[in-house]
């Protein structure tokens, strides 16, 4: 490329309006810095920086675009999102600058450093070309699968500091993982599947034995419906103040949302109690119409109580109070209770995990050595069926 089409194109970049947010990104920083810069020196620096970041995307500068595009939250894509009307020049705006984009993916090292007189070694990149008009249309046209900002990054997300972000790392665990439980497991996912096709979806409790795979099916769940346009968001109980901020940031997004609380229980006199009441009863302040929650308790009714709390005589209607407290979990509509496995179930998933590891073992020494494992913990359960099996490997 010729010295006035590098400037031309740092000028393009600098003046991005729509996509500005690419800018702030290190790996479009280091690039606009090398297009820039008169100084060989300077510019080597520049562009070594570029090429380095670009490690974390395989090299590829028209990955890291694609994924940089796709990502940014603007007020094209949320106006789109929201059904709000789209100015003529905003839509001009957007449109230009994703066939620069779409140009960038044109260029190769060779091309940047065409007209210096550096002839040492110049580190190079991988560059595909996209047509990002095509791309993002495609985004735009199905916004409610896709999403757009930090919710297009991932499919599970933590919140920190009042901030909504993505888990790394996240559990990728599938429904196919599961042995037994099905009927459990398929009220939970055609629940959700309620959700994703906009009728009426309840709140769910899920509760019972520890290590039956109550969290676990949420997780599978929310896996399997991401390309639905599922999104899993996880409070722990001492978050519950921020669940109203939550559904505010979530409300006006045209994706859905499972807000998972995990291991639930709370104390007689908890605060995070009348929150969580409120968003089950449907307040409008702690509730969207596309969230529900979903939470797992080892206890039926949630509410730890006392036998010494009960003869408490300075509330006059303690009666009122308690009743309160333990129809915590007759708030959510739909509650699934996931009991111990009998031994039968115990075995036959104890071997199925032992086929799927191919350990080769007699079935009767299995089931002994699977039955003294469980006595040793005090109970069977498929988590105490998946420890075994994985001691054995």
């Amino acid at each position: 490329m010729k010295k006035t089409d590098l400037k031309l194109l740092a000028c393009q970049l600098s003046a991005l309006s729509v996509f500005r947010g690419l800018t702030d990104k290190k790996e479009m920083a280091a690039f606009l810095g090398f297009l820039k810069s008169e100084d060989i020196y300077e510019k080597l620096e520049f562009y070594g920086e570029f090429v380095s970041c670009l490690g974390e995307y395989g090299g590829s500068f028209s990955a890291f675009l694609k994924k940089a595009v796709c990502e940014d939250e603007n007020t094209y894509i949320t106006s789109v999102a929201k059904n709000k009307e789209v100015s003529a020049s905003l839509k001009a705006n957007a449109e230009k600058e994703l066939e620069l984009f779409s140009d960038l993916t044109l260029l190769t090292a060779e091309s940047l450093f065409e007209e210096t007189d550096y002839e040492g070694y110049i580190p190079s990149f991988e560059n595909e070309k996209v047509d990002f008009s095509a791309v993002y249309k495609e985004r735009l046209s199905h916004i409610d699968r896709y999403g757009y900002g930090i919710f297009a990054t991932a499919g599970m997300f933590r919140v920190e500091n009042a901030e909504i972000i993505p888990v790394e790392a996240a559990d990728d665990i599938t429904t196919e993982n599961f042995i037994g439980y099905e009927t459990e497991r398929r009220q939970v996912m055609d629940n959700t599947i309620a959700l994703t096709e906009g009728r009426y979806a309840q709140n769910v409790l899920l509760c019972g034995d520890a290590g039956t795979g109550k969290s676990s099916t949420v997780k599978a769940v929310a896996n399997a419906c991401f390309d639905k346009g599922v999104r899993l968001i996880e409070l722990r109980k001492d978050q519950l103040f921020s669940l109203s901020h939550v559904m505010g940031r979530i409300a006006d997004n045209p994706l859905k949302f499972i807000i998972f609380i995990d291991d639930l229980s709370f104390n007689k006199n908890d605060d995070c109690f009348s929150m969580l009441k409120a968003a089950l009863e449907g307040s409008a302040s702690a509730k969207a119409s596309n969230a529900v929650i979903y939470a797992t308790s080892n206890r039926r009714h949630i509410v730890k109580e006392r036998f010494s709390e009960r003869g408490h005589e300075d509330d006059i209607h303690h009666s009122d109070t308690v009743q309160e407290l333990l129809s915590l979990s007759d708030r959510f509509g739909l509650v699934v209770y996931f009991s111990k496995p009998n031994k039968k179930l115990y075995l036959d998933i104890v071997h199925e995990l032992a086929k799927k590891e191919n350990l080769a073992i007699d079935e009767k020494e299995l089931d002994l050595k699977a039955e003294a494992f469980a006595l040793a913990k005090g109970s069977r359960s498929p988590r105490a069926a998946q420890q075994f099996i994985k001691g054995l490997i």
